[in-house]
């Protein structure tokens, strides 16, 4: 009787253990499902604000699929219309030379090819020397300018970027992003290749968007 109570005993344990297992699993699983549903939720929200600021105000979004000429994979951009008129694309573009690895940023682009606005969507540079990459003194020197005409490149390299002090890798980092986001836009959009007079030093955009 001892020996079958003892086993009995065993087996109910067994069996709560299990269930409890199963249990934990379970609530481990949903809390997981659920948190990966808003975080992808808060991913779309920002990427759909980050069009809204780099371009000028528009009704309808098209996405399309362009493939970065340099071989490095698929771009996804964003043309914007406004009642049926080109307004501008938004690209969605990276590089994976930064100090810290991968950067993404949200580029916009005027009918002609000029660059709008640019936001960071992900980085990890360094806190203070390349995360200033987001601040309007470096990120407004894009605005209005033509990559034909506006070199996108540091001035240590030849280009006419100036360089974030004390971070040069990731101002090079952040200019390779432009140059496949602008260089991949204009392999699938010729007409944005032409720079046209607007391309000035004033920085006079279209209405909308808002700067960082």
């Amino acid at each position: 009787m001892t020996m079958k109570k003892k086993a009995s005993t065993l087996k109910n344990m067994i069996v709560s253990l299990l269930g409890v297992t199963i249990l934990s699993g379970g609530c481990v699983g949903g809390l997981y499902l659920m948190t990966r549903a808003q975080i992808a939720q808060a991913e779309k929200e920002k990427q759909e604000q980050a069009i809204r600021d780099v371009l000028p105000d528009f009704d309808r979004l098209e996405t399309v699929q362009m493939e970065a000429p340099d071989g490095s994979g698929m771009l996804t951009a964003y043309r914007a219309y406004r009642q049926d008129v080109p307004v501008g694309t938004a690209v969605q573009t990276f590089t994976r030379t930064g100090f810290a690895g991968e950067i993404r940023l949200m580029a916009g682009f005027l009918p002609d090819g000029r660059l709008c606005r640019v936001q960071v969507l992900q980085h990890a540079e360094t806190p203070g020397l390349g995360s200033k990459m987001t601040e309007p003194k470096f990120a407004g020197q894009f605005e209005n300018r033509h990559p034909k005409t506006f070199r996108l490149r540091v001035k240590k390299d030849g280009g006419d970027v100036d360089a974030i002090t004390a971070a040069t890798i990731s101002s090079r980092a952040y200019c390779d992003a432009l140059e496949r986001a602008s260089n991949t836009l204009a392999a699938h959009n010729p007409m944005a290749e032409k720079p046209d007079s607007n391309d000035v030093s004033d920085n006079t955009l279209p209405e909308g968007g808002s700067h960082e």
